[in-house]
């Protein structure tokens, strides 16, 4: 790299970091950006671009990716849960499943009220969340954009399994109602004739962020994207951020000098590394909590204690189903199945269409229980909802939907077809930690404890989900049993034993009954099968310092000058939906503030 001082640095190349570059530089290409990315990049490799490729990304060897290991957890029956997060210029945005939800009305008016950030209500989000996007779907919603650089769409082909979910839905839940439009903000319970997907109806392709933020403005010399490299710390002067130090990420330069390598900001440094990058390279940097900062030898800069606390995630539970052999999924891709991929990239590179122009993901609901299904769930849940969700009617209390693909250890015969109706928690109770653990190595693990079903509100709601799924699933017309090594080990005498079935039960079939026995079989499945939804957010949030925050509203870090935040961890609750969309509008926000600050106008309206 030529140059060492820039304007601005922004340390982490994720959704938001990119979002930040891009629009900035988009405002004043005079402007000197440098844009530091640990992992690769991803412009025009159809691994990013081609939709339904997203599982490739999760490979044990992925190079697009990091896991991060938690710690051993009785909550988790003693298991260790992986945690991936991106690696890649664009992060999440360039791996992620490419789901398009947005979080409810009330989320974020939390942001505002409950914790006090002046200027984050949804009313005065909506503009940059509209700003973001081009709505393929419908003309004139007033919720939604129609010129912004990301597309949204019901993608490019729409497998049986969406259709047969919904129709499951008009008839074994006849209360709830459908709707065109999940994402309309301001209230949820209706079943989504169609989910809306992050890929262009025209192309075909993902909606990420580097393809429609960065590369079009390869020409501007002032924007600097280095890749394969890992933000060490942030440098001080007078606790004032004047810049980084970095190294070379050992992943793609194996032979590079083990040397750390600095850059300086002349304007302010943006720290966009993300949930688990954030808070650590502030806790190298001599930012958070004294008995932290102690073991790792790092002399305290600023104590905020709340770095790295606040960890939360969506706890996702994927169970498989054996589809007819005529159904249409994506599980060909996942095998990598030449033949099939061949057959599918000719008519995705015709006209945008084809199953490579999907995710599977084709239809589900934000659902809120009734009073029946409040009874079902049981006691342990009972006062989270009285104090959380019975006051916000736009609260789910899960995300339930179809998708077309088996997710996971495969079995050992390949060619098979397979669905799953999933579900994912929108607001857990349980939350968790990220610290570092060494001042120097930046390939040192994180002290990492995501919390999953440490209280009990949780299991409850994934027991009643699981119960609620599987009427769905063993209904529709593609259903042909459990994929029972991945379902609860019922008594296989029992009614509720998992296993090959020739067909579909009738509408009209009474619910399974569980036994004591099949309960605790039930919770033992959840322990092992729990897993990440990828939403990671929390661990630098946006509170009062005295409530733990690490930002205030203007995402300036609590103690220090010319230092900000930009990503997931900011958040200070959770929000109901898939959490691309809020990194998009952290992005969005965060480059309107900082062009204020720097003297440059950023139009926050859009065409109408």
């Amino acid at each position: 790299m030529t140059h060492s001082a820039f304007d601005i640095i922004i340390a982490g190349g994720g959704t938001a970091g990119c979002v930040v570059a891009g629009r900035l530089a988009a405002a004043d290409p005079s402007l000197s950006i440098l844009v530091v990315e640990s992992g690769p990049v991803t412009r025009d490799d159809p691994l990013h671009t081609q939709p339904a490729r997203y599982l490739y990304h999760l490979r044990p060897e992925s190079t697009t990716v990091k896991f991060h290991v938690g710690k051993h957890s009785p909550a988790l029956g003693g298991r260790a849960p992986i945690v991936p997060c991106g690696q890649c210029l664009g992060g999440g945005s360039s791996v992620n499943f490419a789901m398009c939800t947005r979080a409810s009305a009330s989320d974020y008016d939390d942001w505002a009220t409950v914790y006090g950030n002046k200027g984050w209500t949804t009313t005065e989000l909506l503009p940059l969340l509209r700003k973001c996007e081009t709505y393929q779907i419908q003309p004139d919603k007033p919720t939604h954009g129609y010129s912004g650089p990301l597309k949204v769409s019901y993608g490019g082909f729409y497998p049986e399994v969406g259709q047969e979910f919904l129709n499951v839905a008009a008839q074994y839940d006849k209360t709830r109602g459908f709707t065109e439009d999940v994402n309309g903000l301001f209230e949820c319970n209706r079943y989504g004739v169609v989910i809306c997907q992050w890929i262009d109806a025209r192309t075909g392709t993902r909606s990420d962020v580097p393809h429609h933020y960065i590369y079009p403005q390869s020409s501007n010399t002032n924007l600097h994207i280095l890749t394969g490299h890992q933000v060490k710390r942030i440098i001080f002067k007078d606790n004032v951020a004047t810049g980084i130090e970095y190294v070379a990420n050992r992943r793609f330069y194996p032979d590079a000098k083990p040397e750390v390598l600095t850059a300086t900001a002349r304007r302010m440094v943006v720290l966009s590394a993300g949930a688990f990058g954030s808070p650590i390279v502030l806790e190298r940097s001599g930012i958070g909590a004294a008995s932290i900062l102690q073991k790792l030898g790092v002399q305290q800069i600023v104590d905020l204690p709340g770095v790295g606390e606040n960890y939360q995630d969506h706890q996702l539970i994927l169970p498989p189903y054996f589809a007819a052999e005529s159904t249409h999924t994506l599980d060909g891709i996942v095998e990598d199945n030449s033949e099939e991929i061949e057959m599918w990239t000719k008519q995705w590179k015709a006209n945008g269409t084809g199953i490579l122009a999907t995710n599977g993901l084709e239809a589900g609901i934000k659902i809120r229980p009734f009073k029946e299904d409040l009874d079902d769930i049981g006691d342990a849940f009972r006062k989270r909802w009285r104090e959380f969700y019975a006051p916000a009617p736009d609260k789910p209390i899960l995300w339930i939907g179809s998708m077309s693909l088996l997710t996971g250890d495969r079995p050992n015969v390949r060619g098979g077809k397979y669905f799953s109706i999933i579900w994912y928690l929108q607001h857990p109770t349980s939350t968790g930690y990220v610290h570092a653990t060494s001042a120097h190595d930046v390939d040192a693990s994180a002290d990492f404890h995501p919390g999953y079903l440490d209280k009990p509100e949780d299991m409850a709601l994934h027991k009643w989900a699981y119960k609620r799924t599987r009427e769905f699933a063993r209904r529709m017309a593609s259903y042909r049993g459990e994929v029972a090594e991945a379902h609860p080990a019922f008594d296989p005498a029992g009614k509720a034993a998992a296993g090959k079935k020739s067909g579909p039960v009738s509408i009209l079939d009474p619910d399974l009954k569980y036994t004591q026995e099949d309960e605790r079989a039930l919770e033992e499945f959840v322990r092992k099968a729990v897993t990440t939804a990828w939403h990671s957010l929390g661990t630098c949030a946006m509170k009062k310092r005295s409530e733990g925050g690490v930002v205030d509203s203007r995402l300036n870090v609590y103690g220090v000058e010319g230092l900000k935040i930009a990503d997931l961890s900011i958040c200070p609750g959770n929000v109901a939906s898939n959490t691309y969309s809020t990194a998009i509008l952290i992005g969005e926000k965060a480059a309107v503030m900082i062009g204020e600050e720097l003297g440059i106008p950023l139009d926050d309206a859009i065409d109408r």
